[in-house]
């Protein structure tokens, strides 16, 4: 694995670029950070993918800058990462809040997008009171520091009896919510609560897309990643059972055979024959 800070759209921006081949970047979801896709590494190298997973500005090890957060600032910085890894065009896959970036890279910067998949996120807004929740949380965090967001949003993240069954997993997922700068999670935060609703772009998408949905997620429920397959006409939907918002860390077997199978149909490989198949 290479892992590299280097500076990016002029903020200093962490990632891991690992293996060769067709490219495919994973976004990591709020309040999270790239270590999230370690289970998916292995397999898409030995399926002879580059796979480049970065933490987003204000998250993990990338900078935290003052200044507004944006999706449209999240996309740029990425677009700016894949310019300067000189690829021209990406598989990219993003969960909940990179899910909305991912909404954000295919309205303005469609031609760098070679695949999209779309793993327990949304495309609607925001309602007020969302709104509202998010502003707290971001005052309040910036004045109690990371674990305000950690103990909000961690008992959201697993499916029932996932904490109990396998408590290194919970601890270690607590561990990176709370490594977060408070600077970054507030910018994501406010971020997120300006999205703009993209269920109008739905129907225009035209990029081979891939629906991610998690049987049992307490954070994203199945109407939403149905709503957005149902929308794209080039997409398919697969629900992941016995999985919560977590669903790669939760179901990493079930979860690869999905997005391998998808690679092989829009980024196939020498070495990714067409024998996984999708358990889902």
């Amino acid at each position: 694995m290479i892992a590299k800070n280097e500076f990016i759209n002029g903020n200093m921006i962490a990632y891991d670029d690992v293996g060769t081949g067709p490219a495919v970047m994973l976004i990591h979801g709020f309040p999270l950070n790239r270590s999230m896709w370690r289970p998916q590494l292995g397999d898409l190298v030995a399926a002879g993918y580059r796979v480049i997973t970065p933490d987003l500005r204000g998250f993990g090890e990338s900078d935290a800058p003052d200044g507004t957060y944006s999706m449209d600032l999240f996309s740029d910085d990425l677009i700016s990462l894949l310019d300067h890894l000189e690829i021209e065009q990406a598989v990219v896959a993003g969960m909940s809040m990179g899910g909305y970036v991912l909404f954000n890279l295919l309205a303005r910067y469609p031609e760098r997008i070679s695949g999209a998949v779309f793993v327990v996120t949304r495309s609607v807004a925001d309602d007020e009171a969302g709104r509202a929740r998010r502003l707290q949380l971001a005052t309040e965090l910036l004045r109690f520091g990371p674990q305000v967001v950690a103990d909000s949003f961690h008992p959201l993240m697993f499916a029932p009896g996932t904490v109990e069954a396998r408590p290194k997993l919970a601890e270690e997922v607590y561990g990176w919510m709370v490594a977060n700068p408070s600077r970054g999670l507030a910018g994501g935060l406010l971020a997120m609560r300006e999205r703009p609703d993209v269920t109008p772009l739905l129907p225009s998408i035209t990029t081979p897309s891939l629906v991610i949905a998690a049987e049992q997620d307490k954070a994203c429920p199945l109407e939403h990643p149905r709503m957005i397959a149902n929308n794209i006409s080039a997409s398919q939907l697969a629900v992941i059972a016995d999985a919560g918002h977590l669903v790669n860390l939760e179901q990493p077997n079930g979860f690869n055979h999905c997005l391998l199978e998808f690679l092989r149909k829009v980024a196939p490989t020498a070495l990714n024959d067409g024998t996984i198949g999708c358990h889902c």
